[in-house]
């Protein structure tokens, strides 16, 4: 069962401040987490799927949009998280093979979690899709925990990494397709949908192949480690100033070398390419370094709470709309009626355009969810897993 910890004797904003491997946390990392959280749900949820922002929608294939940033966002914070936290447990005699039970149990709870939001309300276990953004996490963060486990260095998981990615694009751009032929990155043809339609398990989200599919799991682990290695460099003795230049020039590399392979392996989230690993981490280094800077070095926080008590209860957060996004979109009267489109065209009839009024109603309803959140952070509750 998921752990609830209530601090009692510290205010918030020292609570926060307090516990990381250098005795303190590090604010930014759960500012950055609680805007990719909102971000998260504000492009889940529009008013109306049939009028939304083109940034507020993932790319259709090759490219990249603000909205195609979330996820690989949260997997990078979990890889520094992980750094982080383990780093913190081994410097004071933490056991391996009781982190590594620790860090199953919790996979396996972030993944039971994920197969309630895509069974709930009506628990079609026939239409179960076992894929998903939670199952994703899950896996990221258990075979990256073990790989920190296994090297506790930086310089095997870059190499790894490097490998890794490599590896994928070989696999991608070489290996004949069967029943198909000749290798392609075109959309159902390619070889990580061949994989999805023989091996996934459970309904697929395009029929015939999934995003968050087995091939493409593996340069996302490459995004998890990416967030590993940052945390090595957080964690590291050099200067805040020398951090923050190695999280500003490292990102900026990390996003000409994308641009770069993009022209022969293009950036793309659907099937998590290895230039899209790139570009994505690469920004993320960038936000989490302009973070750093602004909160952790400046001391600028008084922005910051709104922010961090998402980032505090992530998962939380993100269950939470899963869940109660069902009560907005139930046929309450069996004619076809939900409150979701009834708002939604409440909007529209202030004279709102039908893209601002679906955004609007994203908007609020980020506030509503905000609500239990804010109360948990005030209540100094937070919820672990």
């Amino acid at each position: 069962m998921p752990e609830i910890i209530a601090p009692s004797t510290q205010p918030a904003n020292g609570l926060l401040k307090d516990a990381a491997p250098s005795s303190k946390r590090l604010l930014s990392l759960d500012v950055m987490r609680g805007i990719t959280i909102i971000g998260m749900i504000i492009v889940n949820t529009p008013g109306s799927w049939a009028h939304v922002y083109p940034p507020l929608l993932h790319a259709d294939w090759h490219g990249l949009t603000p909205t195609d940033l979330v996820f690989p966002f949260f997997l990078f914070m979990v890889g520094v998280s992980i750094t982080l936290a383990f780093n913190k447990r081994l410097q004071k005699g933490g056991n391996r093979s009781v982190l590594v039970s620790k860090t199953v149990k919790r996979a396996l709870i972030i993944f039971a979690l994920g197969m309630f939001l895509a069974l709930f309300p009506k628990f079609d276990f026939a239409n179960l899709r076992v894929a998903g953004v939670l199952p994703r996490i899950a896996i990221v963060y258990l075979l990256c925990s073990l790989l920190f486990l296994q090297f506790k260095n930086w310089k095997p998981l870059a190499i790894l990494s490097a490998l890794l990615l490599l590896a994928y694009w070989l696999m991608m751009t070489l290996v004949p397709v069967p029943g198909v032929g000749a290798p392609n990155l075109e959309p159902g043809t390619n070889l990580a949908a061949w994989l999805d339609s023989v091996a996934m398990p459970g309904r697929l989200y395009r029929e015939t192949w999934d995003p968050e599919g087995i091939l493409s799991t593996l340069p996302a682990v490459v995004t998890g480690l990416s967030g590993i290695l940052v945390g090595f460099l957080l964690q590291s003795k050099k200067t805040a100033e020398h951090k923050i230049i190695w999280l500003m020039v490292g990102g900026t590399a990390l996003c000409i070398t994308a641009y770069l392979w993009h022209q022969v392996f293009p950036v793309n989230k659907n099937l998590w390419s290895s230039s899209y690993v790139l570009a994505s981490s690469g920004m993320a280094s960038l936000l989490l370094g302009s973070l750093y800077w602004l909160v952790d070095v400046q001391k600028y926080e008084s922005w910051t709470p709104f922010f961090v008590a998402f980032g505090i209860n992530a998962i939380t957060a993100y269950v939470l709309h899963g869940v109660l996004i069902d009560a907005f979109v139930i046929d309450y009267d069996g004619n076809g009626t939900a409150f979701k489109t009834e708002s939604f065209q409440a909007l529209v009839s202030l004279g709102l355009s039908m893209k601002l009024a679906s955004f609007i109603w994203a908007l609020l309803y980020m506030l509503l969810c905000f609500l239990p959140i804010w109360w948990m952070y005030k209540k100094k509750i937070i919820v672990k897993i």
